[in-house]
């Protein structure tokens, strides 16, 4: 497994730049809470074929900061996209809440929820 630790303002260009539909499985986009104030959002691919080569971009920001979408280059990404916002709270360019949660489900249960 490799770990790439990206700026958040660098997201679609160090993944487009990386990302080959042929080689590479985009498995998830994926929130784990540092603290009340930090998330740490991953973008995790696999290679076809070598299932143990896993690559997983990173960055830490604040529950405030705007996620770039990566919808364009990875159309399937919005499923995971709408999660982040779901769960985390988290705002993602060009991407809707309420996929999973319903409006009087509680709101954001992941925010801020140390692992």
């Amino acid at each position: 497994m490799q770990k790439i630790e990206i700026k958040i303002t660098k997201v679609r260009e160090e993944i487009a730049s990386f990302y080959e539909p042929k080689v590479w499985h985009f498995l998830t986009l994926n929130g784990v809470a540092l603290d009340e104030e930090t998330l740490e959002v991953q973008w995790i691919f696999s290679r076809y074929e070598a299932l143990d080569d896993v690559v997983i971009y990173f960055s830490k920001i604040s529950y405030d900061t705007l996620i770039p979408s990566i919808v364009e280059l990875i159309p399937s990404a919005i499923i995971s996209q709408r999660e982040l916002v779901d769960m985390f709270g988290v705002p993602v360019e060009g991407t809707e809440k309420g996929l999973y949660l319903d409006e009087d489900s509680m709101q954001k249960p992941l925010a801020g929820c140390k692992l």
